[in-house]
């Protein structure tokens, strides 16, 4: 359902919102580690989402990324239409130009209940709840 940019920076904020709880600022590198992905990739990532005032950074020797409690109060939806656009709220799930309630494609009206319940999902969680689910003990963020 989302890029692999936004299923990147999903997973880089919430690992900088871990970090952030014991106050420290995290760089690229231990993002990129962290969530096992190419630091390239996640440097750009981090940088559009600071751009977007969906994270905070500092430059300089203690710098690097973090979150307060403004930003860990952002949906996970505010994550997605910074890095995607509103494409998940308007496309069609079999990318045709011309699907609407009027000219539906065969899956429609099948998919048009899943995407609502997916977009409430995500609209109703913020970087706080997976917090809270990764402090649980009962969820992981990365590959083992």
């Amino acid at each position: 359902m989302f890029s692999k940019s936004c299923e990147y920076a999903i997973k880089a904020m919430i690992f900088v919102a871990q970090k952030s709880k014991d106050e420290l600022r995290v760089g690229v590198k231990e993002v990129a580690i962290g969530i096992d992905a190419p630091e390239p990739f996640i440097a750009k990532i981090l940088q559009d989402l600071g751009k977007k005032k969906l994270l905070n950074s500092v430059k300089g020797p203690n710098g690097g990324f973090y979150m307060d409690k403004t930003n860990l109060q952002s949906s996970i939806a505010d994550i997605v239409k910074a890095i995607d656009g509103d494409g998940l709220y308007i496309d069609c799930v079999l990318g045709l130009k011309a699907c609407s309630e009027k000219n539906p494609c065969p899956v429609h009206y099948e998919f048009k209940e899943i995407k609502k319940n997916f977009i409430k999902m995500i609209e109703e969680n913020t970087i706080t709840d997976f917090n809270d689910k990764l402090d649980s003990g009962k969820f992981f963020l990365k590959n083992s």
